[in-house]
């Protein structure tokens, strides 16, 4: 039998008990971002595909069709408190601004999110969550309804093609 000077037995273990912690915390700092950013580009792509959408829309019956578009883009995100604020009622705030006859069409998307606890607590340190200690995430997309070159094409633009034919 092989005698051993040095009794190095249980290093991986005690390794292993550094490392794992570390490791976990790592991905702990890497979750709450990936849910912020996973949140506004889901957001910010319904807002642009609602711009364009505005664009062909008119009256109230047209924006109440642009926000429940927007609504069912933004399902995609769970009806977790760390996506989405659920609880006493839906959190999403949905403004579309314009229709046919305007110049651009806005749409801004509010939404609040429960941060993990040792986030809550550093935002809570920085002013960055509200008295109920959510994070708003917030979107604004604006789109010219007619490109610059129609409008420029023809001294009325687009409404004097329609009176010439």
């Amino acid at each position: 039998m092989l005698c051993r000077l040095d009794d190095e037995r249980g290093q991986g273990t005690v390794e292993a008990a550094l490392v794992i912690p570390v490791l976990f915390l790592l991905l702990l700092v890497l979750l709450q971002p990936g849910i912020v950013l996973y949140d506004y580009i889901v957001m910010r792509g319904a807002a642009a595909e609602a711009c364009r959408l505005v664009a062909v829309s008119e009256g109230a019956e047209g924006i109440a069709g642009c926000q429940d578009f927007i609504r069912n883009r933004l399902s995609a995100i769970p009806q977790h408190d760390l996506f989405h604020v659920h609880g006493g009622g839906c959190s999403w705030l949905i403004e579309v601004r314009g229709n046919e006859q305007s110049a651009s069409a806005i749409v801004e998307i509010r939404n609040l999110i429960e941060p993990l606890p040792l986030f809550g607590g550093a935002l809570g340190l920085l002013g960055a969550v509200d008295a109920d200690g959510h994070l708003a995430i917030q979107v604004e997309e604006w789109a010219p309804n007619q490109p610059g070159w129609v409008a420029s094409s023809v001294s009325g633009g687009p409404a004097s093609w329609v009176a010439e034919w």
